[in-house]
């Protein structure tokens, strides 16, 4: 899988760097060229671009300032205005415009003695960025085109960008800014601007590790010559070798359906130099071995289960569209562990509040009640588990559902910090929503003998400026792919009606 683009070593033509070096200054006087540093000495000098940054790209990533290699970084002083008002309060975005203001503290603690050398970005030990941050410290005088308010602060920085550009005519100035609005506004007056792309784990969605992959229908004669297999288990193990093994990785599942053949769905469950072993899987298709009345319905199912029931995976992640199963299956994987092997102590239940439509305001009474109307699929899920306790009767489902609700905790992602979670299992709904900081922080809450379980549909984000690839959801599947003690599916599949279905497929 491609690796991300880093911001100034562009995939495209468009992003080329041009043949001039030189520093810009934030007065029109030009400092003599830098000479290129590190490997780059040995071939021809690089020209570094000037990236202009919009106060949005410092909300998002506090750290975006050493994402720029050898290029420099220039901040409008509205920039240091606009985080000025949002660094009160304790939400992320407040969050991080902290850090970024104890980042700019630490790179000018000793004062700006020269301000058209501008600061070595690398000084305080980010040696990744080899550029150097300038700051706007004169007046820009330049005229936007009427109906512009000069008032805005977006304009503002347009205004900046324009000045930049007709002072320095020998290097490319680009304006970067998460604001799809700002970079339309910047290319209708004929100034280049990109998004930030740093923040991107993946620049093509379907790059995606899915945790599937399909076998060749030549794989047993490739594959067969030296293979060995025994039983282990009530499982049945193989040990190959060939060349598929170098793109195997741990806890992968591979499947070979071929016409008039047994099917083989498995796990690589070890790789050890050019060999890799396969361990057959546990059939939740089967009712005998159905999770709290739930049996899988489509390979992709049975290979979640497989994962949901194992416990040496510490975390698991599923994705897929609406109606694939994710939060039924997961569920009732959930239950089974704490209610019938007793591995888990309870359910942690957490998603993040983005309402897809307008907020309806303030919601009253405790941290649970407040969680509610955003669980309406855990309502609608265990309703369903609820029904398949139909030997029981109704006194009996009603004994169940009070029993399942009481192992069951809702909690809020704003709480999470400095909480440690000791023999839980932990489900995080909705996680494509999260950010890759949100994630690191839900994460590292895991104590011993804790299970945690991230769901999402990529389709459908509603968190502002995050994307398919910048998704915190992307950022795990893609980090933890490999580690013996994780695992990921891709649902395929829609299992909630034919309705649905359909529904997902025309409209």
């Amino acid at each position: 899988m491609a690796p991300a683009a880093r911001q100034g070593t562009d995939a495209n033509t468009a992003r080329r760097s041009h043949p001039v070096p030189a520093a810009i200054a934030t007065t029109p006087q030009f400092e003599a060229p830098r000479p290129s540093r590190g490997k780059k000495a040995a071939s021809a000098p690089v020209a570094t671009k000037l990236f202009v940054l919009d106060t949005n790209v410092l909300m998002h990533d506090p750290m975006s300032i050493y994402r720029f290699e050898e290029h420099d970084v220039f901040l409008p002083m509205i920039t240091l205005e606009e985080l000025d008002g949002h660094k009160k309060g304790m939400s992320e975005v407040s969050r991080n415009v902290r850090q970024v203001s104890r980042e700019l503290d630490a790179l000018a603690g000793d004062g700006l003695p020269d301000p058209a050398h501008g600061i070595e970005l690398a000084k305080i030990g980010h040696r990744e960025a080899s550029g150097r941050l300038f700051f706007q410290t004169t007046v820009m005088d330049t005229r936007l085109p009427e109906g512009l308010s000069q008032g805005k602060a977006d304009n503002q920085i347009l205004s900046v960008v324009q000045a930049l550009r007709a002072q320095v005519k020998d290097r490319e100035v680009v304006l970067v800014s998460k604001d799809i609005n700002m970079r339309i506004k910047a290319r209708a007056l004929g100034l280049p601007a990109e998004d930030y792309f740093n923040d991107k784990t993946l620049e093509d969605g379907d790059l995606l590790y899915t945790g599937v992959l399909a076998l060749p229908p030549e794989f047993w004669e490739r594959h067969g010559k030296t293979m060995e297999s025994w039983q282990q288990g009530g499982s049945t193990y193989y040990r190959i070798s060939g060349p598929l093994v170098p793109a195997l990785l741990i806890n992968q599942f591979v499947f070979l359906e071929a016409p008039g053949a047994t099917p083989l769905y498995a796990r690589v469950t070890e790789i050890t130099g050019k060999t890799a072993v396969l361990r057959t899987l546990r059939e939740f298709t089967h009712q005998k071995n159905a999770v709290w009345g739930v049996n899988a319905r489509n390979r992709e199912q049975n290979f979640a289960l497989n994962l949901l029931m194992d416990p040496d995976c510490d975390f698991i992640t599923l994705t897929g569209t609406a109606g694939t199963g994710k939060t039924l299956m997961s569920l009732a994987a959930g239950l089974a562990q704490v209610l019938d092997d007793r591995r888990y102590t309870e359910i942690i239940v957490t998603r993040v509040t983005v309402p897809v439509g307008e907020d309806i305001g303030f919601l009253p009474g405790t941290e649970e009640e407040k969680m509610g109307p955003w669980m309406g699929a855990l309502d609608d899920n265990l309703e369903v588990l609820a029904r398949s306790e139909s030997s029981a009767g109704e006194w009996g489902r009603a004994a169940t559902n009070d029993l399942v609700r009481s192992k069951i905790k809702i909690k809020s992602l704003n709480f999470m910090r400095g909480r440690t979670f000791l023999n839980k299992f932990v489900l995080i709904d909705e996680a494509q929503n999260l950010t890759p900081k949100q994630m690191k922080t839900l994460i590292t809450r895991a104590g011993p003998g804790t299970k945690i379980v991230c769901l999402g549909n990529l389709a459908q984000i509603d968190t502002p400026y995050l994307t398919e690839g910048s998704s915190g959801l992307t950022y795990a599947v893609d980090r933890f792919k490999g580690w013996p003690h994780s695992g990921h599916v891709t649902l395929a599949r829609g299992e909630r009606s034919r309705l649905a279905d359909y529904a997902s497929e025309v409209l």
